[in-house]
């Protein structure tokens, strides 16, 4: 099959629906990928996940470099087998996590040396052996290493991200090329545009990256601290210049609402932490908005936890029971938070996909937060 990417419908606006094709499977987007940090989404088994109806994960290059390391995930015969998920499987570069941790590293740019969370030993990234690890790992969609400033910095440091983003970009693809054939499929590099929220820096970024004709684009560096405002801004601005018939990835978001309005202004594809993480402390999301599953207000609710959802908790659970198994410290509460919430939003995007093939996304946008906005409880 070999990777590719199909615009299936788009509006003048904008906003897109369409097919990417992997070596292990399709996925319909917009999408979001459930985030398996250390090739497990918390809680959950990948016969959950399918159940679901997600089409692909993302997995961390930094943590499964860690532990259990790459070269133990490629004598298991790659990630899919190592954790027994059979679709595709997307692995960001590390650079995120590594630049997170202000006080461990050192960066030049010839890569970053920094010291693991995990034992202290000194480890060092650079553009060529983040693909070494990726490729060992066996993602069908491999993030290049690239160079996010933190929010809010001077326009200086934000320049010299870009800078070092596309020279990091250009030494990864002059080590292997933007598609790469190993153990019979196709694994691609995707470029990613840095810029913090200055318009002129990410017109420069996407100029310099799409002149290296990746399969695929990222949007980095956004969702760390800036305002909606700048996040929606920049996303849109930046969407609209890369190309159309490449797919285009919002990394790190988000909320519900921020899902809807980034679909609105053309992205493809999507990650976050936060149904899952949140879903564990006991907040989820619902059709009608955030519900927070300790609050008094649910202890003698025995209805679901959202009706309109069919996901196996909200079919078999009451509101009640959920208040209780947080309330009394019980694992299977933040696993049946997690199987709604990752259902949730594997569901939105569904809906979005399903309204925008009709024409009707604009009008599903409005009834969407005329119900979401309610309060939920």
């Amino acid at each position: 099959m070999s990777f590719g990417f199909e615009l299936i419908g788009a509006d003048p606006g904008g906003v897109r629906t369409g097919r990417i094709t992997t070596d292990h499977g399709v996925i319909d987007t917009p999408a979001f990928m459930p985030v398996g940090t250390q090739a497990t989404v918390k809680t959950l088994a990948p016969e959950d996940l399918i159940g679901a109806g997600a089409q692909i994960i993302l997995a961390n290059t930094y943590h499964l470099h860690l532990r259990p390391g790459e070269e133990l995930i490629r004598e298991a015969g790659g990630i899919r087998r190592f954790m027994s998920w059979p679709g595709p499987v997307l692995t960001d570069s590390g650079g995120y996590q590594v630049f997170s941790l202000a006080d461990l590293r050192k960066i030049s740019n010839d890569g970053v040396s920094f010291r693991s969370h995990v034992d202290g030993s000194r480890r060092y990234l650079t553009p060529e052996n983040v693909v070494d690890i990726q490729l060992d790992i066996g993602s069908d969609i491999m993030m290049v290493l690239d160079h996010c400033a933190e929010y809010p910095c001077s326009y200086e440091t934000a320049l010299e991200a870009v800078v070092r983003t596309t020279l990091w970009a250009e030494r990864s693809l002059a080590r292997y090329g933007p598609r790469i054939s190993r153990d019979g499929y196709e694994r691609v590099l995707f470029g990613i545009v840095q810029g913090s929220v200055l318009e002129d820096l990410r017109e420069r970024s996407v100029r310099e990256l799409v002149a290296l004709d990746f399969p695929g684009y990222a949007i980095g560096g956004l969702s760390v601290g800036e305002s909606k405002e700048d996040l929606y801004g920049i996303a849109g601005f930046t969407a609209k210049m890369l190309p159309v018939e490449k797919p285009r990835y919002l990394m790190g978001v988000g909320f519900p609402e921020d899902l809807v309005e980034a679909v609105a202004r053309g992205i493809d594809m999507f990650d976050c932490v936060m149904p899952t993480r949140n879903a564990r402390n006991g907040t989820v999301f619902t059709s009608r908005g955030r519900v927070i599953l300790k609050n008094a207000s649910n202890r003698r609710d025995f209805g679901p936890l959202d009706p309109d959802c069919d996901c196996d908790t909200c079919r078999n659970y009451s509101r009640a029971y959920l208040r209780h198994l947080f309330m009394a410290g019980e694992m299977l509460g933040p696993r049946l938070a997690t199987v709604h919430s990752i259902r949730f939003y594997l569901h939105l995007m569904e809906e979005m996909r399903q309204v925008i093939r009709e024409g009707l996304f604009s009008q599903w946008r409005k009834d969407f937060y005329e119900k979401y906005a309610k309060s939920a409880g």
